[in-house]
């Protein structure tokens, strides 16, 4: 006994000079063979939920493959006291005993592995012959402790010696000039082979969108998420539920720079073994040194990739600017940006109607999505005043698209829709979306330059067009082949008069109301120009003019102008102005002087459709009847004369009075005396329609019966229609 007390006290004071848990085992494991004339010694690890051989001395198979024992199939004393063969538990209750049993081993002990409470496991010596064992029991405890303290020992000095190569690896391994991949592929190596993980990782909080962005690579096959919203608050225990915990499967620890977490380094066990505090600590030196090496990283690539950004966006530009130079058009513009913004790019009009489409992930269908042009109209109705508006196109991606407004000169000159598959934008994104803007701006300018040349020269032709006496024919001609017009074919001159509601003229100057005019003419011609670009549209002396080839009236001339009519109203509809459209259409022309008469006779049409026929908004100058045989009465003091004879009291009368007796006369007489024909047209009682004819025929001095009277005055009706402008009452 004094022989074997004095061989564990010094087995004890040597254990403690080793620097490694393996050393201490194998050192362990031989001198106890040596000594006891053993058959076998054996070092076995308490690890998770099973029991492990850590060392072994003496060829015994049946035990040792054997092993790994679930510990809980066999005796919790093992853990917590020495046992010897007589003091252990049954064989039907330990299967470490039937395990002996089974191996016929004849005498055995175990002594337990005991650290501060905590059970490393338990050291076990057998013989296979009968050996009589002294008590020793209270020994052998000490001395399992000692041997826990130094496993103990040599596991921090292996930690240390971790440490210090860790921190010799940091300085060599991780630079600022390295890729921030070679600098994670490195970390989570060290990381994993550190620890014994079979998976590290690294996620890096991304502020902008809020979440945990998976960084590759990862060391072992990496099956997670590749991103980790954050939703409700910012702790990371809640979406690391091992964050500084060791003893489960997964630890994972901050990396943090000046108090602010930046991400953390994850690692996890699929065998489901225990990371310790020593693993921990391993962590947490590679998190402290590495966080402001990443960081720095992080932002060294991302300036590096804001400059490589930048001299694209550059080089972009440059191709843009040549594009606006070289090319009337916006194909090539919508082009390029479709492959600068690597997705769909729209540009629209003012109006909101397509110019130029490219879709870039299907060039063969330059069309708009199903629905886009209802959506934007409408939230652009909601947004005014904004810079920029978003809509989401209902499909099998729910596509969101943002409209930009394109601005110069003070107005509105179109939009720039852009399909983006996340509403954030960054600095470089901002700056370029204003060069798209700006390019797409000077193309609308330089556009509007050469039409508001064209259309200069186009008014001063119209105006050496439309007068009584042609003095220059060859001049005109020269116009005409400029414009790509041929004046010989058969024509017509249709006037257009745009008349503003109440609303839209309220509490506006002069200036805004034909600005106003002006938006919805523009509008009209637009579209005029898009399904016949044989009409020519023009102003002249204050009136909006369009010059139509007979050869689209085709056979049914009424057809075609109504449908043309029914068109220009609809189009004057689309835009945000509030306005009716009023139409006079001249006759046919056959030779150059014949444009001023139908220029004349438009007029007139127009003149009678504003004063009679409103109700239709349109007319054609041959359908007017006996209007057609008065308009070539000249305007003379005689037809003042006349009108003034025959209407003057009724029209003095009726100034400022609600009642308009002109009105009443009319009907009564386009109705041919019928006074209840006439009575059901103004929508009064029989008896106020008598009582107006009397006071009709009172001031006229006249009969109404008499057939003479209601000629003059139907005719004087007609000279008013035409020229009540001129006449003076």
């Amino acid at each position: 006994m004094k022989k074997l007390d004095n061989h564990l006290r010094s087995t004890a004071r040597q254990l403690i000079k080793f620097d490694t848990e393996e050393e201490v085992l194998h050192y362990l494991t031989a001198a106890f063979r040596s000594e006891l004339y053993c058959d076998f010694v054996g070092v076995v690890q308490n690890e998770g939920s099973q029991f492990v051989t850590k060392a072994w001395s003496g060829h015994l198979p049946e035990v040792t493959d054997s092993f790994p024992l679930d510990i809980h199939t066999c005796s919790p004393k093992l853990l917590h006291q020495s046992l010897t063969i007589e003091k252990a538990d049954s064989p039907e209750k330990c299967q470490m005993s039937r395990i002996l049993k089974k191996a016929k081993v004849k005498t055995w002990f175990t002594v337990p592995l005991n650290d501060n409470d905590y059970n490393l496991g338990f050291c076990i010596v057998g013989f296979l012959n009968y050996v009589p064992l002294l008590e020793m029991e209270t020994h052998f405890e000490e001395f399992g402790k000692d041997i826990a303290v130094a496993m103990s020992m040599a596991r921090e000095k292996k930690s240390q010696l971790n440490k210090i190569e860790g921190i010799e690896w940091l300085s060599k391994n991780l630079s600022l000039n390295a890729p921030i991949e070679q600098q994670i592929s490195e970390l989570t190596g060290r990381a994993g082979k550190g620890t014994n993980a079979d998976f590290a990782c690294i996620y890096l909080i991304d502020e902008k969108k809020n979440c945990f962005i998976y960084q590759p690579p990862s060391y072992g096959d990496f099956d997670g998420p590749n991103k980790i919203m954050i939703e409700e608050d910012y702790l990371l225990n809640r979406y690391f539920p091992f964050l500084e915990k060791p003893g489960g499967s997964q630890l994972t620890v901050p990396l943090i720079i000046d108090l602010k977490p930046i991400g953390v380094l994850h690692i996890e066990n699929h065998r489901g073994d225990p990371f310790t505090e020593n693993d921990q600590r391993m962590l947490e030196l590679l998190s402290n040194h590495v966080a402001a090496i990443i960081e720095n990283a992080r932002l060294f690539n991302n300036e590096k990739e804001q400059r490589n950004r930048l001299q694209y966006l550059l080089d972009y530009q440059q191709a843009l600017v040549k594009e606006t130079v070289e090319v009337e058009n916006f194909d090539g513009i919508t082009y390029k940006l479709s492959c600068l913004f690597q997705g769909p790019v729209i540009l629209l009009d003012r109006f909101m109607q397509p110019i130029s489409v490219d879709m870039f992930d299907d060039k063969n269908r330059a069309q708009l999505p199903a629905g886009f042009l209802e959506m934007a109209m409408e939230e652009k109705g909601y947004s005014k005043g904004a810079d920029y508006f978003s809509i989401i196109v209902p499909n099998e991606t729910s596509d969101i698209f943002t409209l930009w407004m394109i601005n110069g000169g003070g107005s509105i000159l179109g939009y720039l829709a852009l399909r983006r598959s996340s509403g954030y934008l960054d600095e470089i994104d901002q700056l370029t979306i204003e060069l798209a803007r700006n390019i797409c701006s000077l193309q609308f300018i330089k556009q509007k330059l050469v039409l508001d040349a064209k259309e200069q020269a186009k008014d001063s032709f119209i105006a050496k067009l439309l007068v009584e006496k042609i003095d220059d024919k060859e001049d005109i001609l020269q116009y005409a082949n400029l414009f790509q017009w041929d004046p010989f074919l058969s024509q017509r001159v249709a006037v257009i008069e745009i008349t503003l509601d109440e609303r839209e003229s309220k509490g506006s100057n002069l200036l805004e109301q034909i600005a106003k005019k002006n938006l919805v003419w523009d509008y009209i011609k637009s579209n005029l120009i898009k399904i016949d670009a044989n009409i020519l549209c023009a102003y002249h002396d204050e009136k909006n003019i369009l010059i139509v080839p007979i050869s689209n009236e085709t056979s049914a001339s009424k057809k075609f102008w109504f449908t043309l009519y029914d068109q220009i109203k609809k189009w004057a509809n689309e835009t945000s102005i509030k306005c009716k459209v009023w139409l006079g259409i001249g006759g046919k022309t056959n030779t150059l002087s014949d444009y001023y008469l139908s220029y004349q006779q438009g007029i007139q049409a127009l003149n009678i459709v504003n004063s009679r026929l409103q109700h239709l908004g349109y007319s054609l100058f041959e359908e007017l009847g006996s209007y057609a045989i008065l308009h070539h009465l000249n305007y003379s003091k005689a037809v003042d004369l006349f009108v003034m004879k025959q209407l003057g009291p009724l029209l003095t009368y009726s100034e400022g009075r609600n009642t308009d007796l002109c009105n009443t006369l009319h009907t009564f007489l386009q109705n041919n005396g019928n006074v209840k024909n006439t009575a059901e047209e103004l929508y009064i009682h029989r008896s106020s329609l008598l009582y107006r004819l009397e006071r009709i025929e009172s001031l006229l001095d006249v009969q109404l019966n008499d057939a003479e009277v209601r000629f003059n005055l139907m005719m004087a009706l007609k000279l008013y229609d035409m020229y009540g402008a001129k006449i003076e009452t």
